[in-house]
Parts: C-alpha cells; sequence; structure tokens
C-alpha cells in the first residue's frame, strides 16, 4: 500500500502546479531581461507604469493596483525617489496619508519604457492564438478564484 506521501505525491493538479510556476519563471525571466538594461526591477517598473497617467496614488492604491507586498513598496517607493523617477507628498488635509507622483525624470521614463515593454511582451504573447489567449485568461482567473 502507497505511503501518504506516495499518495499526494500524485495527486492530479499536481503537473498543473508546476507548468503554472514554471510558466510565471518563463514570464518573469523574459520581462526582466527586457528592464535590465533600464537598470529597472520588475517591481519599479510595475510601479512606474501603475503611476503612469494618473496624478499620484496614495501607497494603499499603489500597494492594491500593483503586484508589490507593502513591506516591499516602501523600499521599491525609496529606491526609485533616490533615482529621481518618484516623489511622495503629504496632501494638505491629511497628514497621515502619502501620494506617490512620477516626477517629470519619471514621466519622460514612463513615455519611453512602457510602450517598448509592452511592445516587448506583445511580440511573445501574439505567439499564441487571440482564443488560446482568452482560454487561458479565463482558466488563470477560475484558479486564482478556486485558490482565495
Amino acid at each position: 500500500m502507497p505511503s501518504s506521501s506516495q499518495q499526494a505525491a500524485k495527486q492530479p493538479f499536481i503537473p498543473t502546479m508546476r507548468e503554472l510556476a514554471r510558466a510565471y519563471q518563463a514570464f518573469s525571466a523574459c520581462s526582466e531581461a527586457h528592464l535590465r538594461p533600464l537598470e529597472l526591477t520588475p517591481a519599479q517598473f510595475d510601479v512606474v507604469a501603475t503611476l503612469g497617467n494618473t496624478n499620484g496614488l496614495s501607497m494603499g492604491e499603489l500597494g492594491e493596483k500593483t503586484l508589490i507586498t507593502k513591506g516591499t513598496l516602501t523600499g521599491v517607493i525609496d529606491r526609485l525617489e533616490k533615482k529621481q523617477i518618484v516623489q511622495r507628498e503629504v496632501p494638505p488635509g491629511d497628514r497621515r496619508s502619502v501620494i506617490v507622483r512620477l516626477t517629470p525624470a519619471g514621466e519622460a521614463l514612463f513615455e519611453e519604457i512602457f510602450p517598448a515593454h509592452i511592445n516587448y511582451l506583445k511580440e511573445r504573447f501574439e505567439r499564441l492564438e487571440p482564443s488560446e489567449l482568452e482560454l487561458l485568461r479565463v482558466l488563470l482567473s477560475r484558479l486564482r478564484q478556486a485558490l482565495d
């Protein structure tokens, strides 16, 4: 009789879980390779891309709209501030809130890198048929909901 660990290792979702992890790793490596020459980490790009075309967002809004945890977000903002890509502002009526905005240099960077990165990723995603992309989106959404 197989042990419980042997039975667990034969669960039918495990190959799917591994493929999902491999796909995420491949996507991350692909995206990061394009961002590395720009001297931006994926998290820094995520913040710049999220702040682009806005008048700034609170730290809470940034945390919700990016894939960055709250603890990591502060460090990412610190590093972008040192690069003079973002600035923090405290609104006059709410000293507990902080708004993060792109600086003029950050706006120029966004205008340069965002379209280029989207086009870079588009070339890879266009290797799939539109119907495959839609099916993948639906299935990933269903998986996310099942894990909530």
